[in-house]
């Protein structure tokens, strides 16, 4: 069963280039403080100004992996959310540049149990791939063919921020 208690004032940012996105993360997170960017500009605007809890990004159309590099020089954790470029190279380099999870665009409708998990796992000091791929293998699997040992080097814990 969700327990979404873990959400209650946490400060989010959602970066992505489609408003429809936006609005369903904003509506998704009524317990939290979400702040919303649908450019690279203006996510970096807040990320350089602001601190957060957890950060959403999409790869495509705002510079996600860019926006992602920004976010942990500032030590805050960042989460990747895409539809298109979801493919081994993405997530490979995801994991390189420190993401703690790559959630599909797929799985929307789940989101507030994939953020709750992540930030669980960040109390904790670790990141959210294991139970990523525990939950997502078929879907890495049948969708694209990777499995979790095709990835370059899978983050293990501790990963503190």
């Amino acid at each position: 069963m969700f327990d979404g208690t873990i959400l209650k004032d946490k400060r989010i940012l959602a970066v992505d280039d489609e408003p429809d996105i936006l609005e369903v993360i904003r509506e998704e997170f009524p317990e939290s403080s979400v702040s919303v960017a649908g450019n690279f500009e203006a996510a970096m605007n807040l990320i350089q100004k602001q601190d957060f809890d957890l950060i959403i990004l999409d790869i495509m159309g705002v510079n996600g992996l860019e926006l992602l590099a920004q976010a942990r020089m500032r030590g805050m954790p960042a989460t990747m959310l895409t539809a298109h470029a979801i493919n081994v190279d993405s997530l490979n380099r995801s994991i390189r540049l420190g993401a703690v999870s790559f959630i599909p665009k797929d799985e929307l409708v789940r989101l507030p149990e994939y953020i709750a998990e992540i930030l669980e796992g960040l109390e904790q000091g670790h990141t959210h791939w294991r139970n990523l791929f525990n939950r997502l293998g078929p879907f890495f699997r049948d969708r694209l063919g990777i499995v979790w040992e095709d990835l370059e080097s899978p983050p293990s814990p501790p990963f503190l921020y």
